[in-house]
């Protein structure tokens, strides 16, 4: 027997990218199949991408070197960063607030959303609520406290998808209570 040799990295990161989508789209499924409501879907991949972000942050941080950040816009950065090697696509940061503690995340063309319709009944599932529980995970697990939400999503007929990214508070350091 010979072996299938392919031909370049492009082939096989198209693979490796197609068998996330589709098996994404088979996990959200089994959810609606299971749970039968929108809104505890939302809740159950806000809760599974959450546990994603606790460990994805170490992955993160060992491959990238990277330090502390210095202010949000350095969190901003590094997020896309994120995106960009672990999703394939670099989104944009926009919109931020006066304040620079609020911004947007802006993806243009989502590859999780590239063989999905929604149908009616399910008008209010954030099919990829899974990023906003990925992005709260990985902050928390860097001390910084924050609310992810959708304020724009393709599968609902906006032009793109939009989430906007609050910083609520700095996380200090807790000691485990002591069995004493």
């Amino acid at each position: 027997m010979s072996r299938q040799v392919i031909k370049g990295g492009n082939d096989m990161k198209k693979i490796n990218t197609d068998l996330f989508i589709l098996t994404y789209g088979a996990i959200v499924a089994q959810l609606v199949k299971d749970y039968e409501n929108a809104e505890e879907v939302n809740k159950q991949l806000d809760k599974m991408g959450y546990n994603i972000g606790l460990r994805l942050i170490e992955d993160y941080l060992a491959k990238t070197n990277t330090g502390k950040c210095h202010d949000f816009k350095d969190v901003a950065d590094k997020i896309q960063n994120g995106f960009r090697l672990y999703m394939g696509f670099t989104p944009s940061i926009t919109n931020w607030s006066a304040s620079n503690d609020e911004f947007s995340i802006v993806i243009d063309q989502n590859p999780l959303t590239e063989y999905v319709e929604l149908p009616d009944n399910l008008a209010n599932l954030r099919y990829c609520n899974l990023l906003c529980g990925v992005i709260r995970g990985a902050l928390e697990m860097i001390q910084i406290e924050a609310k992810i939400w959708f304020t724009q999503d393709f599968l609902r007929g906006d032009a793109n998808t939009e989430l906007r990214v609050k910083f609520l508070k700095k996380l200090e350091d807790a000691l485990p209570v002591s069995e004493d």
